[in-house]
């Protein structure tokens, strides 16, 4: 049994612990990933990508006019976690994009964003409950066959549902070439992607990471990082 521990590269955000701690539960090593570092030489030193949450990504990377309610990431992150998400995703290195993650990973892959769901989804469905960070704000459904729904394990009921925490106020749009629906709120809001075919390669749009202590997603972690130790 190969017993060695993957390093998985984590991007750069405010609230990092739950992050961290998630994976290395998993039995991986983590790299923190700074905005000052070079995308190419990252992916050739990790076995695996993780994509954090934070800030919004500039709609100028998409061709869209900026919603008043856009708020800008860390100056250096827009570009950076674009960068390496199309390297990793040439190298086929497993990838795990959360919540701002995904909505990077749609970007990096042509996709575009819609900016703020309370202006652009006509529904009472709340996206954004942010105290606390594991409160469970409503259902989505997963898609039978999905990678997200393999990786996800027991965490989905056998109708294919699985409650979920929320606090983001935007969500793809236009998919990205390449990448698939895996997981859709009642309102119709798109909560996973993925790419079929790859080795590893889902975004959620909730944040799995607040659960790492009582472990109703572990399951998603272990199967990205036995993808990063295969």
């Amino acid at each position: 049994m190969n017993l060695r521990r993957p390093i998985v590269g984590v991007t750069t955000c405010r609230k990092m612990d739950d992050y961290v701690a998630a994976v290395e539960q998993a039995g991986a090593a983590v790299r923190v990933i700074d905005v000052s570092a070079s995308p190419r030489q990252i992916v050739a030193e990790i076995d695996a990508l993780l994509l954090t949450g934070g800030g919004d990504v500039d709609p100028v990377l998409y061709g869209a006019e900026r919603h008043p309610s856009t708020e800008d990431a860390e100056p250096g992150r827009d570009e950076l976690e674009i960068d390496l998400a199309r390297r990793a995703m040439a190298a086929d290195l497993p990838i795990l994009a959360i919540c701002r993650g995904a909505q990077v990973l749609n970007v990096a892959s042509g996709g575009t964003l819609l900016q703020h769901i309370p202006a652009d989804v006509p529904s009472p469905l709340e996206h954004t409950i942010r105290t606390p960070g594991d409160a469970r704000a409503h259902e989505v459904r997963v898609e039978p066959g999905s990678q997200l729904r393999q990786a996800l394990g027991g965490a989905v009921t056998p109708s294919n549902t699985c409650a979920v925490n929320s606090r983001h106020h935007q969500a793809v749009a236009r998919l990205g070439a390449q990448l698939a629906v895996s997981a859709t709120a009642p309102d119709g809001v798109v909560e996973g992607i993925e790419k079929p075919g790859a080795r590893f390669c889902l975004g959620v749009q909730w944040h799995p990471e607040n659960f790492w202590r009582t472990g109703e997603f572990g399951p998603l972690f272990d199967a990205f990082v036995a993808a990063a130790r295969r």
